[in-house]
């Protein structure tokens, strides 16, 4: 048997698989964000503790045999956090979350200094981890005085596992102190942070061994004394070892919290100009390029919430045909944008509203808003130097046809659809548990799942939908100059 576990940022996930790969149970835990002030974005990181403890002793209930033969254990979880620890391993503050743009001020000024491009690969984006350790030290002083130990969220719940400080290349690669190419820390990008490599964690691929379970661990949850704890991913590279993007040219569009286009390289390509990701993979001697949409099934939520109905209620009202793109537009920026604005000031917005539009017609016009935003990382793609010509469709909001219809036809692409199952990252995160417990060929582990459907585009709404497409890129252009983040 093999478990993984993902932090995600609405909830953790468990998921138990045995040697064939069959899921056997799943338990969650749900978690909160706190937003103290505009921006922000905090989680306690005993808060994930208790939901791993609350999901892992629901599986002990549930199948404590299946509990007891676990072999390997895989983490994943939501990346660019920043946890800081003191000399005890005691918390400093809240965890400062992957959405937080608190930081964009000091991201503008660590991306001015050309090593950070040069040597991460990457744009320094807010979300990113330096960035937040910046703002920490100025601040906060007398907590970033105290920081002894920096670990991503994932890797918080490896040290509460194992009491090893250790972190892996994929998450590691979005914290903006990574050499990407060679796959290590760099000093310089640590120095010009202020921070000490001492601080890091140490790196091992997502595939080897990460520590085993503390004797208390093993005891509470049935589990056996010293199982192996791989390295694991960042929540999109386990995502990717879940649906088989290992393999050069392999895509998927995860459509989460945030929204996702990822794409496996077998070398290493960046164009920071792009904002598109160029990072490290959790298999050994492969990278990744990935665009990120901040608010993607968020934004989907977020109108739910006020408007008192449930996403699928909301997507209901739409039929199941494809509609023509409607008179509003909808831009997703309710936290910032990454790809391909870097732009953490800019906010949501509907566009063209009129006293005919209704409920169905704000719902229609989200969906269109974040298909538009998938279409923009596209093209950020392209413009990288990467094409897709076809990718399978992820995440919560990859159940609704309707939307998938409404990506590919503004994508020019068919999506694929996987048979009825987890193929996430805590699916992603147990196969590179039974990786790293027998040392496999991960490649041979990590394969596509079966398609259920090909959702194709819809060629005759093609020209209307790049119509709307258009008029979406011309209102980002209007609402840009607005600074809307301010208190």
């Amino acid at each position: 048997m093999y478990l993984g576990l993902d932090l995600g940022t609405s909830g953790l996930k468990a998921l138990l698989i045995n040697a064939d790969q069959r899921i056997v149970a799943t338990a969650h835990a749900d978690l909160t964000v706190q937003r103290p002030h505009k921006g922000w974005s905090e989680q306690n990181p005993q808060d994930w503790c208790e939901a791993a403890e609350k999901a892992l002793l629901a599986l002990k209930a549930s199948h404590p045999e299946e509990m007891a033969a676990v072999k390997g254990i895989g983490l994943s979880g939501q990346m660019h956090g920043a946890v800081l620890l003191d000399k005890h391993a005691q918390v400093l503050r809240p965890a400062i979350l992957w959405n937080d743009s608190r930081s964009h001020i000091q991201a503008a000024r660590l991306d001015a200094d050309p090593q950070f491009r040069a040597i991460s690969g990457n744009i320094v984006f807010p979300g990113f981890t330096a960035p937040k350790l910046v703002w920490v030290k100025e601040n906060e002083p007398e907590i970033f005085g105290e920081i002894h130990k920096v670990l991503l969220p994932k890797d918080y719940l490896r040290l509460w596992l194992t009491g090893e400080y250790l972190s892996e290349l994929s998450d590691s690669s979005g914290t903006a102190w990574l050499n990407t190419a060679q796959r290590r820390w760099s000093a310089e990008l640590l120095s010009a942070s202020d921070m000490d490599i001492a601080q890091m964690p140490d790196l091992v691929e997502g595939t080897e061994q990460a520590g085993r379970l503390r004797l208390e661990i093993a005891s509470k949850f049935g589990l056996p004394l010293g199982t192996i704890v791989a390295g694991g991913g960042g929540d999109n590279a386990a995502s990717a070892c879940g649906v088989g993007t290992v393999a050069p040219k392999r895509a998927f569009i995860s459509l989460g919290t945030s929204g996702v286009v990822f794409v496996a390289n077998q070398q290493y390509s960046p164009n920071a100009e792009s904002a598109v990701h160029s990072f490290c993979h959790a298999l050994p001697n492969t990278w990744h390029q990935m665009g990120v949409i901040l608010s993607a099934t968020d934004s989907l939520n977020w109108f739910a919430k006020i408007s008192g109905q449930t996403p699928p209620e909301l997507i209901s009202e739409l039929g199941e045909t494809l509609k023509t793109p409607g008179g509003v537009s909808f831009l997703p920026y309710l936290s910032g944008e990454r790809t391909p604005h870097n732009d953490a000031t800019v906010r949501g917005s509907f566009i063209g509203l009129a006293h005919e539009s209704d409920r169905s017609a704000l719902t229609q016009a989200i969906l269109e808003g974040v298909a538009f935003a998938v279409r923009d990382n596209l093209e950020a793609l392209r413009a990288a130097g990467t094409e897709i010509t076809q990718a399978i469709a992820i995440g919560g909001g990859s159940r609704s046809i309707y939307w998938l219809s409404s990506i590919a036809t503004i994508l020019d692409i068919p999506l694929e659809v996987p048979q009825d199952g987890d193929y996430g990252a805590a699916f992603g995160a147990a196969r590179l548990g039974m990786i790293a417990a027998h040392n496999l060929d991960p490649v041979a582990i990590c394969t596509p799942p079966k398609i259920a459907r090909i959702v194709e585009p819809v060629s005759q709404l093609s020209i209307a939908y790049e119509e709307a497409y258009q008029r979406y890129r011309s209102a980002y252009k209007r609402i840009a100059s607005f600074d809307l983040s301010s208190d």
